[in-house]
């Protein structure tokens, strides 16, 4: 979807600067944060008065002519977003022979720890 113009101001911009639509519906400046480390915080200056009105779901901006467009924001789902349906999920049933492979692997396993923890105690340096 194209942008449409909402205010014809024609401002000429100067590198280093950010520029965008401020709260009041003006255009704004601030300088830009170069490099490494923290800046000092700047506050912004006004640099001409458009007064515009902003609508919800659109994204303004300053395009390079130097004049406020406006272009709908891209959203997620494109026609609409579905409810998902609760579904029930089928109960599960686990067969006996998992449950007593998992306890047969379990019980060596915990003969092996022991086996190298008692392996560890008689050996001692001295």
């Amino acid at each position: 979807m194209a942008a449409s113009k909402v205010a014809t101001v024609g401002i000429k911009r100067e590198a280093g600067y950010l520029y965008y639509l401020d709260k009041q519906g003006d255009i704004s400046r601030v300088a830009m944060a170069r490099g490494g480390g923290r800046q000092a915080r700047n506050k912004p200056e006004k640099v001409a008065k458009a007064g515009v009105k902003r609508e919800d779901g659109f994204l303004y901006f300053i395009d390079k002519k130097g004049d406020v467009c406006r272009t709908k924001m891209a959203r997620r789902g494109g026609a609409g977003r579905r409810k998902k349906t609760a579904r029930r999920a089928a109960p599960r049933r686990r067969s006996t022979a998992r449950k007593t492979t998992a306890r047969a692997k379990k019980t060596t396993r915990r003969g092996a720890t022991a086996r190298k923890k008692a392996g560890r105690t008689t050996r001692r340096r001295g």
